[in-house]
């Protein structure tokens, strides 16, 4: 892992241990070249050793225990920081600023230092300094409002919106922002990363069809299961078919394959209801596999539900190696991906014993051993 490939090799990444967002935005830059170096607490990493750690987000990354809260352990830091290009922290605001490793005191020992900052309700905002989690950020975002079934209770998406796509990778998208103005700027940048804008900022479309009509209550409209046509529907063994039957040929093309006819008019909302019963029964009528060969190579936009442990074997899936295994561990391959880049290496990330070329030299990351200030 100390030769990255990629358009991000000679990036170098200090990403302070966080929990999952953090990691995840640190794993998207590491996807892609960049040298990441993971700085956790002296205890995990005396503990673990040199025993590789087998956590997804941390592949192609290394790592080092470094204790943050002593004088000596924040002086080694900014030594790190002195030859980094990013910093991601993740703490609640103010923290990083109390341990002297905020923003202005990177910035006095590295001007051109992209410092990304990730929390869920921003560095500012009479939130800010409060605790939260995913279900919080969407929910004050205005987006879990709208996911569900209609008539039923706001469903939060696991920690998807928030966490990871408004936060994690919303924060490696601004990392990748304050590189591209340093090459004209000579300057690093402060990114604020908060998850509520970034899940606000996913919904851009609903926010403006609310206003406009065009977009109703959770569960009544097009995409949100409000139409039979863009729904999930059991089948006679207990799985799950996905229909996205949008457009009237792809509608048209699924009707035929599974040989129906009198259907009502689709068109008319009135008849959705009645047109679910009858999609549903008939999707109960064969088992998941039945349905995927009347479907196979089709354009009906029908698909079979994959469990997670099935979608790496997926014909499709195997083709492009969308999935990988590393370290005995299956695995979403880096996304998205660039022609003519080589495969990045996404061992496991070890421990980095050698910091010299990080601007620690061998004797004094030996008397922080020592001290019990470095693992």
């Amino acid at each position: 892992m100390d030769h990255r490939k990629g358009p991000l090799a000679g990036v170098r990444v200090l990403e302070l241990a966080g929990l999952a967002p953090g990691p995840f935005a640190g794993m998207m830059l590491a996807d892609h070249g960049a040298e990441v170096l993971r700085i956790d607490r002296v205890s995990a990493v005396a503990a673990a050793g040199d025993k590789p750690r087998a956590d997804v987000m941390d592949r192609g990354k290394r790592s080092i225990g470094l204790d943050l809260k002593s004088p000596e352990g924040v002086s080694a830091f900014k030594r790190l920081a002195a030859s980094a290009d990013v910093v991601i922290e993740v703490f609640r605001p103010g923290v990083a600023e109390r341990l002297g490793i905020g923003p202005a005191d990177l910035h006095a020992v590295n001007p051109r230092l992209v410092y990304g900052r990730m929390t869920g309700w921003g560095q500012e905002g009479p939130l800010a300094p409060t605790a939260g989690h995913d279900i919080d950020y969407i929910a004050i975002s205005g987006v879990l409002s709208m996911l569900g079934r209609e008539g039923a209770k706001p469903t939060p998406p696991i920690n998807i919106l928030g966490d990871f796509a408004g936060g994690g990778l919303m924060l490696a998208y601004g990392v990748l922002l304050a590189l591209l103005e340093r090459e004209r700027t000579g300057v690093g940048r402060v990114i604020d990363a908060a998850m509520v804008d970034g899940a606000a900022t996913l919904f851009s479309m609903f926010y403006h069809g609310v206003q406009s009509g065009f977009w109703g209550p959770r569960g009544t409209n097009l995409l949100d299961t409000g139409a039979p046509m863009y729904d999930t529907y059991e089948t006679a063994d207990g799985r799950f078919m996905a229909v996205g039957a949008l457009e009237p040929q792809f509608w048209a093309e699924m009707v035929r394959l599974m040989g129906l006819s009198d259907l009502p008019d689709r068109n008319d909302r009135a008849n959705w209801p009645a047109l679910r019963e009858r999609l549903a029964a008939e999707f109960r009528s064969r088992t998941r596999a039945e349905w995927e060969a009347v479907f196979e190579g089709s354009d009906a936009c029908v698909s079979p539900v994959l469990e997670m442990p099935e979608a790496a074997d997926h014909p499709h899936n195997k083709a492009r190696g969308t999935f990988v295994e590393v370290g005995g561990v299956r695995q979403p391959a880096p996304a998205p991906r660039l022609a003519g880049v080589p495969e990045q290496d996404l061992s496991p990330a070890t421990r980095l014993a050698d910091l010299s070329s990080w601007g620690l030299p061998e004797e004094t990351a030996a008397e922080l051993r020592e001290a019990g200030v470095l693992a």
